[in-house]
């Protein structure tokens, strides 16, 4: 069996449209796709209770992240509420080589940048099933005010304006079914013809010979 490179994936959604469940029930262990990985990113911010570096995040402080920025580490960064976040390239080329795929979650912005320094990559864009859909779970504790819930609302509808950037659209109504349609990308890129002549050189060739 020849060694094949690994597919990067760009997933992006507003908030409420259940990227998040999705991406965790795609990867889970023993029941998800054992090729796929989810890219853990660098930032500065402090780590919250349970969770853990390397798992999470990659932890650092603001030096050294900036130290990464000067050097070029990494493939695409960004400022949120005085935080630094960024994805890796080493990190990311090192998956990709093992021959896993890798899930990088960001937004369309960050979804921007990626597909100009890496082209190959593929994205996926997950939108909720109606406007009212995703209002009802942007308030579903129903602990916030009307204002913040509108903010919300206004942001996710200006993220979405988006989705005609990426190569596919997967609307989450039915949670199952968005997931069946999310496994059937990674399968159907990983067989390919040529991820499979990567993949399987030598038996393609005692085939046909």
């Amino acid at each position: 069996m020849n060694h094949s490179s690994g597919t990067l994936y760009i997933v992006s959604a507003p908030s409420g449209a259940g990227k998040t469940s999705l991406v965790t029930a795609l990867t889970a262990p023993g029941t998800g796709d054992a090729m796929i990985r989810v890219s853990v990113s660098h930032t500065t911010r402090a780590m919250r209770p349970g969770e853990q570096h390397g798992v999470n995040y990659h932890f650092v402080d603001q030096p050294r992240f900036k130290t990464m920025i000067e050097q070029g580490d990494f493939l695409e960064h960004a400022e949120v509420f005085g935080n630094f976040y960024g994805t890796s390239i080493s990190a990311l080329q090192q998956t990709l080589d093992e021959g896993f795929d890798l899930i990088l979650e960001i937004d369309w912005q960050g979804a921007q940048q990626v597909r100009t320094l890496m082209p190959e990559a593929l994205s996926i864009f997950i939108l909720p099933p109606s406007l009212q859909a995703l209002r009802h779970r942007l308030d579903g504790r129903g602990q916030d005010s009307e204002a913040i819930i509108a903010g919300r609302m206004d942001e996710a509808v200006s993220e979405m304006r988006h989705f005609n950037e990426f190569d596919y659209v997967i609307i989450n109504d039915d949670f199952n079914v968005a997931l069946a349609e999310l496994k059937a990308v990674f399968l159907a890129n990983r067989v390919l013809l040529k991820k499979q002549q990567q993949r399987h050189q030598a038996l393609l060739q005692q085939l046909v010979n």
